[in-house]
């Protein structure tokens, strides 16, 4: 059987992905990329707002359409949030995807049984509410070099403009031995980066009575891999950075000084409406916390700009601290009213276009502030593991997530490069 996979949505959804990948190629399917010769159509959704969900039914609405033939799935966390029927054969959740394989084999058995001819049926969710964390095994990445490792599902925080913690559940942790067995099986496979990620990756432990220190016995572990050259953390909740965290991290010196913390808004009464569990003093302390653990470190961040009655002043005021946390990086949200939320009965909700405004404005920003620590990568020591080699040159991303060239003589992917940053006449890293 061929099998063809759409991905929508967050890291933790491609994680997935290529878990039930790896178990259709286990069970000696082949995968394609091509939907129009496929046997079976896997949708794996997203429902993070109005807009995602919209996308993950048009897309399952075109498989069946395009592909009448083929077995059509849908998965994943619109699945788990639809009040009604979808256009596929077989629906699941976001809790019971392991079983997707044999779903579609038995699917196969009864319409083969019945000599039926095959017509895509409209089918509601088979859901499962279980907080039990339920393991793929190894996951290998079509990244080749790069490895991730979901470590946890579920959310317990209830942000009023996010339907996460209804789609996935509450916090589920994966056992401790079985994420260093991953790991281990990880970098004999070649894998020299492992990224950590979750759903919300600081509860880790939680649901079993533990606090964030369960997250640094893991990363304490993994720094002890032979092989494995870096360790990166997915995003991160500044509630959750307790100094003995942020000190204890001095010991693992695989770890990239990189992190993306979520900020959502620098504007303390935005947050409040948000029902985010911090003002900006105290997310402004874990960031002066981590630089006096990790001074040249890249930080990252999450805004939604057009929150429901965000005022112009509310949003200066987040422009303002943006850039005073000289973060490297933005990831820039128009607001987008997602139903079932706290947040979508709101008054006060902004037009498009205001919100297109804002989003513009603070990406410009982000541009800026960008290049800004690019420059201040200039004449550092570091490594890249190279990811591909074209046209004479190799590259590849170093601890700071930043991409840097080098020429690619005598190097492969999979190497390890060290040497010196510079910037090249058309600013761009390079490292010799």
């Amino acid at each position: 059987m061929k099998v063809y996979f759409l991905t929508l949505g967050c890291r933790v959804n491609q994680y997935e992905t290529d878990a039930i990948r790896n178990l259709f190629i286990e069970r000696g399917h082949q995968i394609t990329d091509d939907p129009s010769c496929a046997d079976c159509c896997i949708v794996n959704t997203c429902t993070v707002t109005s807009e995602a969900d919209r996308k993950s039914r048009q897309s399952l609405r075109k498989m069946t359409r395009s592909n009448p033939r083929a077995i059509v799935v849908a998965m994943g966390c619109m699945s788990e949030m639809t009040d009604g029927v979808l256009d596929c054969d077989i629906a699941l959740g976001t809790r019971d995807k392991n079983t997707v394989v044999d779903r579609v084999e038995e699917f196969i058995r009864i319409r083969d049984n019945s000599q039926l001819s095959h017509s895509c049926s409209h089918v509601k969710p088979e859901l499962s509410k279980s907080d039990v964390y339920h393991d793929f095994g190894t996951v290998l990445s079509p990244e080749g070099t790069r490895a991730y490792i979901k470590i946890e599902d579920g959310c317990n925080m209830f942000c009023t403009y996010c339907i996460i913690p209804f789609a996935r559940g509450r916090v589920a942790s994966r056992p401790f031995d079985d994420i260093i067995a991953e790991a281990h099986s990880l970098v004999d496979s070649g894998y020299k980066e492992i990224v950590i990620t979750g759903i919300h990756t600081c509860s880790y432990g939680k649901d079993r009575g533990e606090d964030i220190m369960s997250l640094y016995r893991v990363l304490e572990a993994l720094n002890s891999i032979e092989g494995l050259v870096n360790i990166r953390l997915a995003s991160l909740e500044p509630i959750s950075l307790t100094d003995e965290f942020i000190d204890s991290l001095r010991n693992i010196d695989k770890l990239c000084p990189q992190f993306h913390l979520s900020l959502q808004s620098g504007c303390d009464t935005v947050l409040k409406r948000m029902n985010r569990k911090y003002d900006s003093a105290g997310f402004e302390g874990r960031v002066n916390k981590l630089r006096e653990v990790f001074p040249d470190m890249a930080l990252t961040t999450d805004v939604i700009v057009g929150f429901p009655g965000e005022t112009e002043e509310e949003f200066r005021v987040t422009c303002d601290f943006v850039k005073r946390l000289k973060f490297a990086k933005l990831h820039v949200f128009p607001y987008s009213v997602r139903k079932g939320t706290v947040a979508a009965k709101m008054d006060g909700q902004l037009t498009s276009s205001v919100k297109k405004r804002r989003a513009t404005e603070l990406i410009a920003i982000s541009d800026e502030l960008e290049n800004l620590f690019a420059n201040t990568l200039n004449g550092k020591k570091s490594h890249i593991i190279v990811e591909n080699t074209d046209n004479g040159t190799a590259s590849g991303y170093t601890p700071w997530h930043v991409r840097a060239s080098c020429s690619a003589e005598g190097i492969a992917q999979g190497d390890v490069v060290y040497g010196t940053i510079h910037t090249d006449d058309k600013g761009s890293l390079i490292i010799t």
